[in-house]
């Protein structure tokens, strides 16, 4: 069903609209409101986080590497997109990407959807940070050890993006549920 839209603001990067008596937020450029959010572990076995402050937030943050597809890149893909950015926010590059699944991140709120991808073949190849700014500190935690430490961070005062434990599971499942085949 496609209700008409009324655009109540827009900025640089969101628009408020409305769809009759519905308020929800879009983004206003590229890749139809899309992500991707990027589950590695290291050679070693270390899962990739990332560390950063958000200002919606007020706080600093727990992520897995994530970033918009078609941000500011034409023809941009998910897999290109998640190769990126993996790159700029934890200095690893995958010699493989696997898109595993996409939804919505808050159906009720916003048209983004995120699609959920698995780097593989890891190689370290810069310090990562991300850019403009975005002061990215780079976690790499062993896979085993991962939900403690992510509930140490919480208790510690950090936001924990719910998704992290999604990531982590398909760490080691395929997204219907039958186990990941060893390399």
């Amino acid at each position: 069903m496609n209700t008409p839209c009324e655009i109540l603001h827009q900025g640089q990067w969101l628009r408020l609209v409305k769809r009759g008596r519905w308020e929800s937020c879009e983004r206003c450029h590229g890749g139809d409101g899309m992500a991707v959010i990027i589950i590695a572990a290291t050679p070693n076995d270390e899962m990739l986080f990332v560390e950063q402050y958000r200002v919606p937030l007020g706080a600093r943050t727990i992520e897995m590497p994530a970033g918009l597809v078609a941000d500011s890149h034409e023809n941009d893909t998910l897999e290109a997109a998640a190769r990126r950015e993996l790159i700029e926010e934890t200095g690893w590059a995958a010699s493989q990407v696997q898109l595993l699944m996409s939804g919505p991140t808050s159906a009720g709120l916003t048209n983004e959807r995120i699609a959920f991808v698995r780097a593989t073949g890891l190689v370290k190849v810069g310090e990562g940070g991300g850019v403009d700014g975005e002061d990215i500190i780079v976690h790499t935690v062993p896979r085993a050890q991962a939900p403690a430490w992510l509930m140490q961070k919480y208790h510690e005062g950090y936001e924990l993006d719910l998704k992290l434990w999604a990531g982590l599971w398909l760490m080691q499942y395929q997204p219907d549920g039958s186990p990941l085949a060893p390399d």
